[in-house]
């Protein structure tokens, strides 16, 4: 007898699509009661059972880049588009009960004195750039056109304000050297503690269940909360290395490890066309090093992930699709949240 659940589950009654671009609370306990009624109703077993192992890893799916009105909502060109996703991507946790094995969400994690916020930078006339419409170039910080805020130096650097400016241009040199995208200067968001930093109250409710139906914790995932990098991707920040060549971050080995365990990874999450992309690439890379066959067992769930588009300002729709048609070339798949996943390429539910 096969001890996962291959057909696709009924939704359950708690799940409310209308509520998922809002923020609400979590009955824990009341759905932890419903779990267990809901797993021998329909014979789900736990996920120590599963001899087809699948994760989700689910990027950055947060109140702050998820819900309309905070900070970073991600509209896409529907002006709706994070919202969607999520009503898709907690439908598919629920019918994919049974199947998913482990569910791993990320975090994006700050706090205001990082090197991409506006209190980390200031130009002659005392001023902050501007969040969102600044770009910080290598000649921007040769030129001192933005220098590292002095005021700063105290929380970041013991006080030590031209280790720190020196370090500021290491940094953005680094990031034109690799050919990487220039610093942005973006809005204060996912501040730690705060109500944009937590998951979309619908897709918390919607791990937890999973968590208490099927007996597997929930593999949380914090990145972003190094001070003198960006960090878009969960698997390694944008610079590793300071100006004296010292590590100020390093790659996140362990979460590769266990992703590659798995004999499915799928991901989804925001944005499509950062966070999300950043991360795969990062994860093909680490593919291609020891074996690209391991590509196949990479599904995108292109239906619950959206790029970033502020109308006259920045549309990124074309690089996020650019960006996952080579990740198809290179053996990913690109899937829909619709399509049962004993259906998908590549994959055998036993």
């Amino acid at each position: 007898m096969n001890t996962q659940t291959v057909t696709q589950l009924p939704i359950p009654p708690h799940f409310d699509s209308t509520k998922v671009g809002q923020v609400c609370r979590v009955p824990y306990q009341e759905r932890a009661s419903q779990a267990k009624v809901w797993a021998e109703l329909h014979g789900i077993q736990p996920a120590a059972k599963d001899k087809t192992r699948i994760c989700l890893m689910a990027i950055d799916v947060q109140n702050t880049f998820c819900i309309p009105e905070f900070e970073l909502f991600v509209a896409g060109k529907s002006g709706t588009a994070a919202v969607d996703d999520n009503v898709r991507l907690c439908e598919f946790i629920y019918r994919n009960l049974g199947v998913i094995t482990a569910i791993a969400p990320t975090m994006d994690t700050h706090t205001a004195m990082q090197i991409f916020h506006p209190v980390f930078w200031i130009n002659d006339a005392g001023e902050y750039p501007l969040p969102a419409a600044t770009i910080l170039t290598l000649e921007d910080v040769e030129k001192g056109v933005w220098k590292v805020n002095p005021a700063v130096a105290d929380s970041i650097a013991g006080g030590n304000y031209q280790t720190l400016q020196k370090h500021a241009l290491h940094y953005v040199q680094q990031l034109s050297d690799a050919g990487k995208y220039p610093l942005t200067i973006w809005p204060y968001h996912s501040m730690l503690g705060g109500i944009g930093h937590a998951l979309v109250s619908a897709f918390e409710e919607a791990i937890f269940f999973h968590n208490l139906a099927r007996y597997s914790q929930t593999r949380f995932e914090i990145k972003g909360d190094n001070p003198l990098t960006e960090n878009y991707s969960v698997l390694q920040a944008e610079v590793l290395a300071g100006s004296d060549g010292q590590p100020i971050a390093k790659k996140n080995t362990g979460l590769i490890q266990k992703l590659l365990e798995f004999d499915a990874v799928i991901i989804a999450g925001q944005a499509k066309s950062h966070c999300v992309a950043w991360t795969i690439y990062d994860l093909l890379s680490e593919i291609q090093a020891k074996d690209p066959n391991l590509a196949k067992k990479v599904y995108l769930l292109e239906d619950c992930t959206s790029p970033v588009v502020v109308p006259d300002v920045i549309d990124c729709t074309d690089q996020a699709d650019e960006a996952f048609r080579r990740f198809a070339s290179a053996g990913m798949h690109l899937v829909k949240s619709s399509d049962p996943i004993d259906t998908w390429p590549d994959i055998q539910l036993q």
